[in-house]
């Protein structure tokens, strides 16, 4: 579990791409931070910012060379590729699909996207919990640390605010902002201050198609249940890491997508429902630990491209 690393900094809408691009002309581009000063014309702490949501994401992994760019980010901002200049929605839900379900999970994504079940996010009542929640294992981390992590959390998903924004990187919004994950929705009055308040927005969402919905569930299933031929409706829609739990998918959606799921996906895919019984369902055939299903699906989740 990971609290630090990314400088305080939320993600920047070049950084991805810079990346990519760098690390096609050297595999020790990133690792050399004057070098990468100098070639992505950003500060120290930003090129170390940039290492850590590159790979947060799965763009790109560490090698002894330096890094290399993923299948996963060669496939989207690689030349020639899905979309390398970070244009098109389908990619901002990817990226936060990947970072929000990353092997070495960021702590403040775990505990808000999986396990603040309140309605509403207010930054002095999840702090405290969030603190302690964090300080329940064997280490502990100063409440410095945890509230930069939980205020960057915010940062990737909610605008940056125009009255305190200026001129420069430093105060361009995330690129997931743009999702409209999280939205604003009143305030409240602590002490002499007033405080905004904020709640996720469960909602369906058109803009996710099938294919991307479908590449999510394999890289679910692969995760928590890889040898394992069925997953419950309650699996899918509601634990922990799941499509319908990362993406704020109303039940009721999820629903819709695995009832249409074996035709979107060629027979790879399967829903039954009874009375009984909800499971999703895979043949023998179809092997959630195989990268060429996921990266099947991922250009799949593309088609047919967005007309500008």
């Amino acid at each position: 579990m990971r609290y630090s690393g990314h400088e305080w900094f939320p993600c920047r809408y070049a950084w991805l791409p810079k990346a990519v691009r760098a690390l096609g002309d050297d595999p020790g581009a990133l690792r050399d931070e004057e070098g990468a000063v100098e070639r992505l014309g950003i500060g120290k702490n930003m090129v170390r910012a940039l290492v850590f949501w590159a790979t947060a994401m799965g763009v790109i992994e560490s090698t002894d060379e330096g890094h290399a760019v993923t299948p996963f980010g060669e496939a989207v901002f690689g030349s020639g590729g899905l979309d390398p200049y970070l244009e098109d929605v389908r990619t901002l839900w990817l990226l936060h699909w990947r970072v929000a379900t990353a092997e070495d999970p960021l702590f403040a994504w775990d505990f808000l996207l999986n396990r603040w079940h309140r309605p509403e996010i207010v930054r002095s009542v999840v702090l405290p919990e969030f603190i302690r929640e964090a300080n329940s294992g064997a280490r502990t981390y100063s409440e410095t640390t945890l509230k930069q992590h939980f205020d960057v959390f915010m940062q990737v998903y909610t605008p940056v605010s125009r009255t305190r924004a200026g001129a420069g990187e430093d105060h361009l919004d995330s690129p997931l902002v743009g999702l409209g994950l999280i939205e604003t929705v009143g305030e409240r009055t602590v002490g002499a201050k007033r405080e905004p308040v904020y709640a996720f927005r469960r909602e369906a969402r058109p803009e996710i198609p099938p294919a991307l919905f479908a590449f999510c569930l394999t890289d679910f299933w692969r995760a928590h249940r890889a040898a394992e031929r069925t997953l419950t409706f309650r699996d899918v829609a509601t634990a922990p890491g799941s499509p319908g739990q990362v993406l704020k998918l109303p039940e009721a959606d999820v629903r819709d997508r695995l009832e249409a799921i074996a035709d979107d996906t060629d027979g790879r895919f399967g829903y039954q429902e009874s009375a009984a019984l909800a499971q999703v369902t895979r043949p023998a055939s179809t092997d959630v630990s195989d990268p060429a299903l996921a990266l099947d699906l991922l250009h799949r989740a593309y088609e047919p491209a967005l007309v500008a």
